[in-house]
């Protein structure tokens, strides 16, 4: 099996109210479960919003911190699952789902390498 990110862009903004995001939501719920029934969900998780992002760069002396997304933009990162799939294609096909569910741009791509991962009791 090949690990696969599945990352879900938002757009930047405020959050739909309650009755378009729930519908939405509960959808999510049920993707989630049949990841985790088809053996193929490895983690996932929604983002805080973009705007308490802290990013750290180096600028050749020092690590410089600052506060908000590290590239402005219309978008960014909301949440992300990683999958184990047999193949791209079948990533796809959860990447496709995802698409459909929440209507907003989803990016499938694989992992260069699997490493171990810590035991889910495990702190690093």
């Amino acid at each position: 099996m090949t690990q696969y990110l599945i990352a879900m862009y938002q757009p930047d903004g405020v959050v739909p109210p309650p009755e378009v995001l729930g519908p939405i939501m509960a959808k999510l719920e049920e993707f989630n479960a049949d990841l985790r029934a088809a053996d193929a969900l490895v983690f996932g998780n929604g983002l805080t919003d973009a705007g308490s992002a802290t990013v750290l760069r180096h600028d050749g002396r020092d690590v410089v911190v600052t506060d908000g997304p590290y590239v402005e933009g219309k978008e960014h990162l909301g949440g992300f699952e990683i999958i184990d799939a047999p193949d791209l294609d079948a990533a796809l096909r959860w990447g496709r789902r995802l698409a459909e569910i929440t209507g907003l741009p989803i990016e499938v791509r694989a992992f260069a390498e699997v490493r171990e991962v810590r035991g889910a009791g495990e702190r690093a």
